[in-house]
């Protein structure tokens, strides 16, 4: 058969020692590049590209950093030639993956006294985001969190974040309070009208459920604001 035949490109063609898959399982993880291990999650490239091209035009959305990457929507990944949409979920999983990895490597139990150790939880995850995302920390009568849920993501208002949705959530986890918690990513945290109705909204929810919402808390970079604090609940 001809060297190149019309089939799919699979993982570098080389000798068997110097493919990625079977460097990994002779030597570990650690041993490959960022590119190598995107290609054996990707699988297979392109006629004429294989998944270790396919898998540097990946990492080259995300500017060469993996952290850009994840920033970076579902529908962003498949307009890399190569990527589809069942190659683009894969990413999007392995990433959230990755995301929930360390979550249960941060401090547990993690509470909650005021709004500085919300800012000091989320900042890590959506100081840098280029969207609006809104999240739901669900919290037990200890004021520890149970589980940092994401609610939407996208423009921030009233018809988008629906009480229904947060309070789904909240009550799959038992939680015995919630506090939310969204990003700006102009940087300025200062709460616009959207955000003022979004957090009645829900504090009224709240009360007619008995679940309440300690705050809502607004991340822009490394400021914050707290409606719990700002007297505004």
């Amino acid at each position: 058969m001809s060297a190149h035949a019309p089939t799919m490109s699979l993982i570098s063609e080389t000798g068997t020692r110097d493919r990625p898959r079977e460097r990994l399982l002779s030597l570990g993880p650690a041993s490959l590049t960022t590119t190598e291990l995107l290609a054996i999650l990707i699988g297979t490239g392109t006629l004429g590209s294989d998944a270790l091209i396919v898998a540097g035009g990946l990492l080259r959305i995300g500017s060469g950093s993996l952290r850009e990457l994840a920033r970076r929507p579902v529908g962003e990944l498949v307009t890399v030639a190569g990527i589809g949409r069942a190659k683009a979920a894969r990413v999007a999983a392995a990433i959230e993956l990755a995301r929930r990895l360390a979550d249960e490597g941060r401090a547990v139990p993690y509470v909650v006294r005021g709004p500085a150790d919300v800012h000091r939880w989320c900042e890590p995850l959506m100081s840098d985001l280029t969207v609006e995302e809104f999240h739901l920390l669900a919290l037990d009568a200890q004021n520890r969190i149970t589980r940092d849920i994401l609610i939407t993501r996208g423009l921030l208002d009233s018809s988008l974040v629906h009480p229904r949705e947060v309070f789904r959530a909240a009550i799959a986890e038992a939680a015995a309070g919630v506090i939310v918690v969204h990003n700006h990513p102009s940087g300025n945290p200062t709460p616009s009208a959207d955000d003022r109705a979004v957090t009645r909204q829900l504090v009224d929810a709240g009360r007619v459920l008995d679940i309440p919402v300690h705050d809502h808390v607004i991340v822009g970079g490394d400021q914050f604001f707290s409606f719990s604090e700002a007297g505004l609940l």
